[in-house]
């Protein structure tokens, strides 16, 4: 995800290539990033001492040893983006040594520059740093500040909405296999499907009620699936999911 990100602001040219130093201490992760994002790569943390902004990608139990070495050798005030999840802002500032922090939350549509995004600020951070934040995660996608007791929720819709979605393009491509479509064919339909329904929401800003109507002919076949996805509650079940999520997000952060 971090490679994902940096690559995308490169690419969009919030920042300069010759101003990245990414850090990893497994060759393969180093060589990767590098490969993929043209920037150079550390072993070591103290390699980003000169750093004005460290976006932290680490697992959530690594955090707090990599924000306390970070701050140990910072030459200057520094700015760390966060996307551990669960990793609230108290936490990430009781390690941080002084360095201000935000707290993100990213998905992996980010990888093609699709990613929904929201962020935090913590106690110290500006309104530059939310720009820069927005930039950053704004270079794959889309991004949006939020109040953080709302991360949670953020984490349950966006960062696991993905896998939601999936499970429907794989569901709506059995169908079609079911019906007499190829498989490729009936997964390449409905990927597509879900994309350019999702495109419609986006660029026309109208409700999903207004377009699912839209589709909508009386007697027709969509009002038949309508009526069978209804009767098998999945407007419920994706509500629920959502919830289940968010719910375990909150436990993951305690």
């Amino acid at each position: 995800m971090g490679t994902a990100l940096v690559g995308g602001a490169i690419r969009a040219g919030a920042v300069a290539v010759a101003d990245v130093t990414g850090v990893d201490p497994q060759p393969a992760a180093r060589d990767h990033f590098a490969d993929t994002t043209g920037a150079a790569a550390a072993t070591e943390i103290s390699a980003l001492a000169g750093s004005d902004v460290i976006l932290l990608c680490t697992k959530p139990h690594d955090v707090a040893a990599a924000l306390k070495e970070a701050a140990a050798c910072a030459q200057k005030p520094v700015l760390v983006i966060s996307i551990a999840a669960g990793i609230t802002l108290a936490a990430l500032e009781a390690a941080a040594g002084g360095m201000r922090v935000i707290r993100a939350m990213p998905n992996t549509p980010a990888l093609v520059g699709m990613g929904a995004a929201a962020y935090c600020l913590g106690s110290t951070a500006t309104r530059d740093d939310a720009a820069t934040a927005a930039r950053l995660l704004g270079a794959v996608g889309l991004a949006v500040e939020v109040p953080e007791r709302l991360m949670d929720a953020v984490t349950g819709l966006s960062g696991s909405g993905p896998a939601y979605v999936y499970l429907v393009i794989e569901a709506l491509a059995d169908g079609g296999v079911r019906s007499g479509l190829p498989r490729a064919d009936a997964l390449k339909l409905a990927a597509q499907t879900v994309l350019g329904a999702a495109s419609m929401v986006m660029e026309t800003g109208e409700h999903p009620a207004v377009l699912k109507d839209m589709v909508t002919s009386p007697g027709g076949t969509t009002i038949a699936g309508l009526a069978e996805l209804e009767r098998h509650g999945l407007r419920a079940a994706l509500i629920d999911a959502v919830t289940a999520a968010t719910r375990r997000a909150a436990e993951l952060g305690k």
